[in-house]
């Protein structure tokens, strides 16, 4: 019998909900063993397949698909220059395609590959968004209803362009797709050139879980994301302000530029901090877990290369007493999700997984995708990855496109200077 070889390797660009994602099929000679992985970096889709498939693609031809670290190895020093979102997002989908495959030649799904459960399912937490308080609420109960415990926060600035709020008929943020939520489908959205301003943000946050704290009570877990969005100094004041409300974590209140203030973060304040949405290095995060400056790693995986980077990331964090929450939003394709799934299910430090709720569409496109019950997220107990595409129904749903082909637009202070997003 012939060995296992790889034959092909190729990037499938579909958008069912009109978020750009890249997923990547290996093939072998082996027609019915193939493998998909998520390689969606939707601000940047197209260079990522090129980076597949003209530079990555021809040093897998032929190779054996079980050599999972060598092949990761070899292509991610391959470029001699190392990470960086293009590169890794291509060498993602490749290695959880190769776990995919080998998964589904043991016949179990990978979760077993990686130690097995210590879990049966994981918690999740989903957005409430709004034009006011009220509305925020109005949000937060409806998931509550649903028997979700854990509940990220936003409300709109009214006149700016904020940052994860979305109410009536104003986009999320400008020129990003709207975040799913129940009994929302996302849309595309055209860019929107609105002004941003850091004071009137950092008055209406703490009012925000003043009034969530007084309407929905202790019981329910609240998270808020900064978003890099204000200075260091800023991000220091919010999170001590923020204390009194017992928020669950406070996600990026640092760009990945101003690690240097985290020592400083951690002195004033008790909030338990979640970090590293923007990260393509570990060089980035080495320093915060060891030194115990953060307490949730929330990387997007397939942003630091896969899987296989991911589970090691996971293992050096649990020695420090830090948790994982990986980035999961709908530019993470349902074959992403489950990357994530198989690490919250079999990784000790799990802390809790960002939930994007996948339409009817979606789950079409994407047979297997992850499914969310009692307000948890369950993995089925498919060999590999669990999730597959229907390539001829991917096909009916091309990339949108507009003027910035998927870039997040510029967002300004009201004196024009360009901020972080």
């Amino acid at each position: 019998m012939p060995r296992l070889r790889i034959t092909n390797v190729r990037a499938i660009c579909t958008a069912p909900e009109g978020i750009r994602l890249v997923v990547v099929k290996i093939e072998t000679n082996e027609p019915e063993i193939y493998g998909l992985g998520c390689a969606t970096f939707t601000q940047r889709p197209l260079a990522v397949v090129e980076a597949l498939e003209t530079y990555l693609k021809p040093q897998l031809i032929g190779r054996d698909p079980n050599d999972i670290e060598d092949i990761y190895q070899t292509c991610y020093l391959s470029s001699y220059w190392r990470t960086g979102p293009i590169m890794n997002n291509a060498l993602s989908g490749v290695d959880q395609a190769l776990w995919d495959i080998k998964g589904k030649r043991a016949g179990m799904p990978v979760y077993q590959l990686l130690g097995g459960k210590v879990r049966t399912a994981a918690t999740v937490y989903t957005h409430a968004s709004g034009r006011d308080v009220q509305e925020v609420e109005e949000h937060a109960r409806m998931l509550m209803g649903l028997g979700f415990t854990h509940i990220r926060a936003q409300v709109e600035i009214a006149g700016y362009s904020t940052y994860g709020a979305q109410g009536g008929s104003e986009p999320a943020d400008a020129g990003t797709p709207v975040q799913a939520h129940v009994g929302h489908r996302p849309t595309h959205l055209e860019p929107v050139q609105r002004p941003w301003h850091e004071s009137s943000y950092l008055r209406a946050v703490p009012k925000l879980f003043e009034h969530l704290r007084m309407t929905l009570g202790d019981e329910v877990e609240l998270l808020h994301d900064i978003h890099e969005r204000v200075s260091p100094i800023q991000a220091i004041g919010l999170a001590k302000e923020l204390e009194q409300f017992r928020l669950y974590f406070l996600e990026d209140p640092l760009a990945p530029e101003d690690i240097g203030w985290f020592p400083r973060l951690r002195q004033q304040t008790s909030i338990p901090i979640a970090m590293g949405e923007l990260f393509v290095n570990q060089t980035e995060w080495e320093t915060l877990i060891k030194d115990r400056l953060i307490d949730y790693i929330r990387v997007h995986i397939s942003a630091i290369g896969g899987l296989s980077i991911a589970r090691k990331l996971a293992a050096f964090a649990e020695f420090f007493g830090v948790r994982t929450a990986w980035h999961g939003p709908g530019d993470v394709s349902p074959i992403g999700h489950a990357a994530n799934l198989h690490l919250d299910i079999s990784s000790t430090n799990f802390g809790i997984q960002e939930l994007h709720l996948f339409n009817d569409t979606a789950r079409e496109v994407f047979p297997g995708t992850p499914e969310v019950r009692d307000g948890m997220l369950w993995c089925n107990d498919k060999p590999g990855l669990g999730v597959d595409i229907d390539e001829k129904l991917a096909a009916k749903y091309p990339f949108p496109e507009h003027e910035l082909h998927g870039a997040f637009p510029a967002v300004r202070r009201i004196d024009g200077s360009v901020i972080r997003w």
